[in-house]
């Protein structure tokens, strides 16, 4: 049976992160790490994804060319790992990740992950998680697209203005209840 999980918005402003593999997955995993201001490292012999080496070239993310070493993972908070082609490897960065500590994300391998990533549709400071349990990922994109259509970015200005109308609020009236 898969696990629901415990839904929660994790703090990584500021801290160090992993993502294993060098591709279009990787990339927008790095993307959702950055503008949550978390510092990236990949960990890849290559990057086969643009946007990966333009990041490298910028100094916005570390790329270290090279497989991953137990090492790597002293001190970080979360590794993601989009590599899916080694299952003895997926299994072994589960038990480092036990042992270590850090949470793990091992895209489409739930059994070797300690925590999920869902579909996230993100607009201004609306934050919307979309979760099949990792039993039917593709459901979760489907259903963060559509809800992307209806959360645009007009109810992300509607947003800031409720936002506006709580700070106001809350500085004009001496009991916020």
């Amino acid at each position: 049976m898969a696990n629901p999980g415990f839904q929660l918005s994790l703090d990584v402003k500021g801290r160090s992160c992993l993502v294993l593999g060098g591709d279009e997955e990787a990339a927008e995993k790095v993307g959702r790490l950055l503008e949550a201001g978390a510092k990236v490292t990949v960990i890849s012999p290559t990057l086969t994804n643009d946007t990966l080496r333009k990041l490298t070239a910028s100094a916005k993310i570390l790329h270290r060319v090279r497989r991953f070493r137990e090492t790597d993972a002293q001190g970080v908070v979360l590794v993601i790992n989009t590599l899916r082609d080694d299952a003895d490897f997926s299994r072994s960065l589960l038990d480092l990740a036990r042992k270590e500590r850090f949470l793990l994300c091992s895209v489409d391998q739930p059994e070797c992950s300690t925590a999920f990533l869902p579909a996230v549709v993100n607009n201004g400071h609306l934050r919307l998680a979309v979760s099949t349990s990792g039993v039917a990922p593709a459901l979760a994109r489907r259903l963060r697209q559509d809800l992307g259509q209806v959360f645009d970015k007009e109810f992300g200005l509607f947003l800031d203005w409720l936002a506006a109308i709580r700070d106001e609020t809350k500085e004009a009236e001496p009991d916020a209840e």
